[in-house]
């Protein structure tokens, strides 16, 4: 399939759509590798993912998500609903990728520049996720953004956590994809 088309064919798909199927572990490999092929200005190379796998793993990466949420939320706040939707949201994953922007010490690279470089890592993921026909949900909900979470995984101040990347597969027949406005409006010919 050319890779026109498959931008074109690739969907979203929730985790609560996943049907529990384990993706082989160089599956997984090809996704980080073509995720390490991503653009960068100055080779700093800033994505980082901490790769939570099979059952135990995302169950693992559940837990820890919802027990965060309980330890960092005012207990008049806390909502058990979030907790569970947090605890279960990965069951029926087969990989998780937590992604992160690790910035460098290279003031002359603006950080988001650094940010632009592991979305475009992490689209390189999405689109070979595509290519092999597995669901993929990139997620940026619960303690994605919070100081707890990064510190958790040893990140510095100057790093950020950007999203939770949900794999495995799917029953799901997808939809055909659209644009709300064409290309044609977004674009000035000079």
């Amino acid at each position: 399939m050319s890779v026109s088309k498959i931008i074109k064919q690739r969907r979203t798909v929730k985790p609560e759509e996943f049907n529990g199927s384990i993706i082989p572990s160089y599956d997984i490999k090809a996704l980080l590798e073509a995720a390490n092929w991503a653009p960068t200005h100055g080779m700093t190379e800033p994505w980082r993912f901490i790769v939570f796998s099979g059952k135990e793993g995302v169950q693992q990466f559940g837990l820890l998500h919802a027990n965060l949420y309980k330890q960092e939320t005012p207990e008049e706040q806390f909502l058990q609903k979030k907790y569970d939707t947090l605890l279960h949201k990965p069951d029926k994953a087969s990989h998780l990728f937590v992604v992160a922007m690790k910035r460098g010490d290279r003031d002359n690279i603006p950080e988001q520049e650094e940010l632009a470089a592991t979305a475009c890592a992490v689209q390189n993921i999405l689109l070979v996720a595509a290519e092999k026909n597995m669901a993929a949900y990139w997620g940026t909900g619960g303690m994605c953004y919070h100081p707890a979470l990064k510190a958790h995984f040893g990140f510095g101040e100057q790093d950020k956590i950007v999203g939770f990347l949900y794999l495995g597969y799917t029953d799901k027949e997808l939809v055909e994809g659209f644009r709300n406005t064409s290309v044609e409006e977004k674009t000035v010919w000079l």
